[in-house]
């Protein structure tokens, strides 16, 4: 039996040496104080790897005798046993017909959820985005399926539309053109199921307003922080004065970038801009003309001009 230790906040530690640390002794099981060599665990369970793999080993065998981890999102928690392909005589009858064949075989419900989880994973990489937002999709897309609401819709549309609705919903939002790049999906197709799935499943997202992509945007454009910091200020107020009433808080991000990056050594033209934000030079030119004539108040008060405002581009 193990010595005596003490428990600290579920952690078990030495009685003597409290904040000492512990080394685990893989082959006998022990846990045992780095300080005075008190064995505080014993017979505690190797978490590791099951088998070794060498490298003369034959490519494709897994002597492993698990399974892959557990999905909650397909039915049986995907917890069920496939039969490999018998290699001996002893794995086939007199007729050559395999003795011992899959007694369960996958649904086509769990085939089309495993398709479109992959689709939502191979979408987030095109665009680096988090495994919290792929899961978050995949739920979604979970509900979806098994409402069975968006009847006669392709399963890449609806998955489309659910991983935009989770970088909605997790703070960190995509516009269609930037899903519709890395999707086999018409931007028109993602919005109509955009907007079913929000209906079917009775859930919300949050408006998106100008700082949800100006951080990216001038990140993109490698503006420096100073040009982000006035672009920000210009969007925000621009909206509070209701300057720019009925443009898109893309639009009005991209025309703030250009006036802000216009005043400062730092310029960028409206092609670079709407290349990054995704929207066109005149959409870009419309939000400028409104936002121009009240500029002086619209930039921040410390902002250093290299142009003054007087000088700035006149649409």
């Amino acid at each position: 039996m193990a010595s005596t230790s003490r428990l600290e906040n579920n952690k078990v530690c030495c009685y003597a040496h409290p904040e000492s640390p512990l080394i685990e002794d893989y082959r006998a099981g022990d846990m045992i104080c780095s300080e005075c060599g008190l064995v505080v665990g014993d017979r505690v369970i190797d978490v590791g790897s099951e088998w070794r793999t060498f490298s003369n080993e034959k490519s494709g065998v897994d002597p492993s005798r698990v399974g892959g981890p557990e999905n909650p999102l397909l039915s049986g928690g995907d917890l069920s046993t496939i039969i490999g392909p018998g290699t001996g005589s002893a794995s086939f009858d007199a007729f050559g017909a395999p003795k011992y064949q899959n007694r369960r075989t996958m649904s086509s419900s769990d085939r089309s959820l495993i398709s479109a989880f992959k689709e939502i994973s191979s979408m987030a990489d095109r665009i680096n985005l988090p495994k919290t937002i792929v899961d978050r999709a995949n739920n979604l897309f979970k509900q979806v399926h098994d409402g069975k609401n968006l009847k006669g819709r392709s399963n890449d549309a609806k998955a489309s539309a659910c991983l935009y609705i989770a970088c909605r919903q997790e703070g960190v939002p995509r516009t269609f053109k930037e899903i519709c790049a890395v999707s086999k999906i018409s931007k028109k197709e993602i919005g109509r199921c955009f907007k079913l799935t929000l209906k079917a499943l009775e859930t919300s997202v949050d408006l998106i307003t100008t700082a949800d992509f100006m951080c990216r945007f001038c990140a993109n454009l490698d503006l420096p922080n100073m040009v982000q910091r006035a672009a920000t200020h210009i969007a925000k107020k621009a909206v509070e004065m209701d300057i720019v009433p009925g443009r898109s808080p893309i639009s009005v991000a991209a025309a703030a970038i250009y006036m802000a990056s216009q005043a400062s050594e730092h310029k960028r033209s409206q092609k670079e801009i709407g290349d990054i934000a995704g929207v066109a030079d005149v959409t870009i030119r419309q939000s400028y003309k409104l936002m121009y004539p009240h500029a002086a108040k619209l930039f921040p008060e410390d902002f250093k001009f290299t142009t003054p405002i007087d000088q700035l581009p006149q649409m």
